[in-house]
């Protein structure tokens, strides 16, 4: 192997991933990345923490078209779109509806996502003891709760796509699911509980640690804001950046939401959408469940973290520099207060003590298919995209960056990144 200086673009959980794998391949690594690690600005420091195999269900599944109507007209929904943004993000939409309209579509997603995801908290176990905090992936298992196994049996198609990509589960009765997590609500009477799923317990932090066990190895480090690439013929030259250009071989773009203009740069139009998402943290929650929760009638994941409880989740659509809504926060935190006995007690102590509920929102950054992208840019391919994964971005890191390493050092990945591909977008559009 031909030892390159590749410089990563981008300083979140997936960018600092390749960054650590093309280390280990020997190559010189540079990482561009303006803002702290592990900072408030990132989705990967405010996901739902989750590191779950599980997670191969597309966000569009079939006949989720009939719900766009509600969609529009409930701001605080579960998914909502704002209609200031509906004539830009259309496009996108219609592509993401028809990405879940057949149950083949879905089935072809989640075969897609399943190696990404496989052996994620394995992984992630393994790169946290490597930094010198073991400590922060817990190994717990994630379950998901439900009012009734009827309940759970109308989700059979999520179900089942978890069942035919290696994901087992274990159902747990309403006797069994409340000795799991004693302070949940009575309403929910079945339990489904992923043992191979983990989290994360402070995902800031963790990118902190990954960061600085980086520099230890070698990584250098460019505070300034990648803008583009300068390429002769098919040749990358340099990262171009508003301080300059940074000569390298190989260019690796794990910019998040930040992503699209440098494709675009690099020859590609890819649909990539802010899919923008909430949480709040309740700090020093007893009341709270033990485990990492799902409820259904919520959808959003309830985990325990070293800062206390993090509710996160809900799907909001708009433009990026559109102001939060943070009534959505507001809502997942309700819904937590009605999921565990003894919760909102607490949350009133915080708040009469002069306390708070610390809240925070970021961008998912969200293709219309649902799978990230991975691949080399269509203009010069030696810059090679890793970004775009949506709701998945902490648990896949770990095998894209492996996929990543293969790319530069231009060997074929073992697993393949046909599915990833940034033509299938320019395929799709000459289709129609």
């Amino acid at each position: 192997m031909t030892a390159r200086h590749v410089a990563v673009v981008g300083g979140g959980v997936v960018g600092l991933c390749c960054a650590a794998e093309l280390l280990r391949a020997g190559h010189r690594v540079t990482l561009v990345e303006p803002e702290p690690f592990g900072g408030r600005h990132g989705a990967s420091f405010g996901n739902g923490a989750w590191i779950s195999p599980a997670s191969v269900v597309p966000m569009a599944m079939p006949g989720l078209w009939r719900r766009v109507p509600g969609f529009l007209a409930d701001p605080l929904g579960p998914l909502t779109i704002r209609p200031a943004a509906l004539p830009r993000l259309a496009p996108w939409l219609v592509r993401f509806l028809l990405a879940g309209a057949t149950v083949p579509r879905v089935e072809r997603t989640a075969r897609a996502l399943a190696p990404l995801l496989a052996d994620a908290p394995a992984r992630h176990a393994a790169l946290a003891a490597a930094a010198g905090v073991p400590e922060l992936i817990r190994r717990d298992g994630l379950l998901y709760a439900y009012p009734s196994r009827a309940d759970f049996a109308r989700e059979a198609l999520a179900w089942r796509l978890r069942r035919d990509n290696g994901v087992g589960w274990t159902e747990l009765d309403a006797a069994a699911l409340h000795a799991r997590v004693p302070t949940l609500s009575r309403r929910y009477g079945f339990g489904a509980l992923v043992e191979a799923g983990a989290h994360c317990l402070d995902p800031g932090a963790y990118l902190e640690a990954l960061a600085r066990d980086l520099v230890r190895r070698g990584l250098a480090v460019r505070r300034t804001r990648a803008t583009g690439f300068a390429v002769s013929g098919s040749r990358l030259d340099a990262v171009l950046t508003v301080d300059g250009p940074l000569p390298c071989t190989r260019a690796v773009v794990a910019a998040g939401i930040r992503s699209g203009p440098l494709a675009h740069a690099a020859g590609d139009r890819v649909p990539l959408a802010a899919e923008r998402g909430y949480h709040a943290v309740i700090p020093g929650a007893t009341a709270g469940p033990p485990l990492p929760v799902m409820p259904s009638d919520g959808r959003q994941a309830n985990t325990p973290t070293r800062a206390g409880l993090r509710v996160s989740g809900q799907v909001e659509l708009a433009a990026t520099d559109a102001p939060p809504d943070w009534r959505r926060a507001r809502v997942l935190l309700d819904h937590a207060l009605r999921t565990y006995d003894g919760l909102a007690g607490e949350v009133g102590a915080i708040e009469a003590a002069g306390g708070r509920v610390a809240t925070w929102m970021g961008h998912r950054p969200s293709t219309p298919d649902g799978l990230p992208v991975i691949g080399r840019a269509s203009r010069c391919p030696e810059v090679i995209y890793a970004f775009g994964h949506g709701h998945v971005g902490l648990a896949a890191a770990p095998v894209t960056a492996e996929l990543v390493s293969s790319l530069v050092a231009g060997a074929r990945p073992g697993t393949g990144v046909a599915p990833y591909d940034p033509r299938r977008f320019r395929l799709a559009a000459g289709r129609r």
